[in-house]
């Protein structure tokens, strides 16, 4: 490489991979070792580009023919914007979200280090909107919750508000026994009691 120019960016080294297999079906590993083994965050770039670039980049939540793992650029992507996303949620926000949800999914409540029962990974919590950004949502404490990457990307866009406690208390009163049970013995082993 010439003196001066840096190596690419492990976004860059995933838009060159994609854009050589359009129209075929590459899995999460191939992504990954086009991205660089060292790279924890492809997953994260995957969606930066679906989401901020509009790559038509399909996975089995899109397609019923994928399975999990496996992507497909289903044509050529639209040319590159000038313009450069930033992410406006700050350290200090992101952290005040955290601290404001207990380090647990607001939707599922599993807590970082947990497996995952859908993808059997470790959990890694996101700030998530919710109301989107694309539904005129802000950037600020009340519009933010914490997700983990399964309820994160399933919920984009569809999701409304946090249920109020009033609700949440009458679903579960309304639930048998055997359930309200796993429920409390959720909570115990949520709050360590």
């Amino acid at each position: 490489m010439p003196k001066g120019r840096s190596k690419p960016g492990s976004k860059e080294r995933i838009r060159r991979f994609l854009r050589a297999n359009v129209g075929h079906v590459v899995t999460s590993i191939q992504i990954r070792d086009a991205a660089g083994s060292h790279v924890s965050e492809w997953a994260r770039r995957v969606r930066e580009l679906r989401e901020d670039e509009k790559w038509p980049i399909l996975t089995h939540n899109d397609n019923a023919g994928l399975k999990p793992g496996q992507y497909l650029l289903k044509e050529v992507p639209p040319a590159r914007s000038p313009i450069r996303f930033t992410r406006s949620i700050s350290a200090k926000l992101r952290a005040q979200v955290l601290d404001r949800n207990g380090f647990t999914c607001q939707m599922c409540g599993l807590t970082p280090g947990d497996i995952d029962p859908a993808t059997g990974r470790k959990v890694r919590l996101h700030i998530g909107h919710i109301m989107d950004k694309s539904l005129g949502g802000k950037d600020e404490l009340s519009n933010l919750r914490a997700l983990c990457s399964t309820c994160n990307q399933g919920a984009k866009n569809i999701t409304t508000e946090k249920p109020t406690v009033i609700w949440l208390l009458s679903q579960v009163r309304r639930v048998g026994n055997d359930e309200q049970r796993q429920v409390l013995k959720w909570l115990r082993s949520k709050f360590k009691e």
